[in-house]
């Protein structure tokens, strides 16, 4: 195959087990959706107790891991290095309202990005097992 010139990533894009990293369109869409889902999340009022009091410098941390463990997720090449999410979420009360929310604002990025419907659900999927690691409790 290779004395046509077909490369290995050539073989790989047509290869039926093609990662959601790959079908998703690789790493700079998984950038893209983060940063929009994140940009959305800061507009919305729902999510204002969880920006407070940090800095630029933990806000651009906290989304280069999130860009990092979705793209690790998805099948990418990266390496998520953060915390596990129950020790990165303890304390916050983050309840099945807010966790609603927050899929609400990452489907409407991935429909911003014209991500397939296939690979859409199989994106949110990815959301499942994390969970029962993040949200806590009722909020009265």
């Amino acid at each position: 195959l290779f004395a046509f010139g077909l490369s290995a990533a050539a073989l790989a894009q047509n290869s039926p087990e093609r990662s959601l990293y790959q079908r998703i369109g690789g790493y700079d869409v998984i950038a893209a959706i983060t940063d929009d889902f994140l940009g959305r999340m800061r507009a919305d009022a729902r999510f204002n107790r969880f920006a407070g009091g940090r800095s630029l410098d933990s806000r651009t941390r906290a989304r280069q891991l999130t860009a990092d463990m979705l793209c690790q997720l998805t099948g990418g090449p990266c390496i998520y290095i953060g915390r596990p999410m129950k020790t990165a979420h303890a304390g916050l009360a983050i309840t099945a309202a807010d966790w609603e929310g927050f899929l609400r604002h990452v489907a409407a990025s991935l429909d911003q990005r014209k991500v397939p419907a296939k690979e859409r659900e199989e994106f949110l999927l990815l959301f499942s097992n994390l969970k029962k690691d993040i949200v806590e409790a009722a909020r009265n």
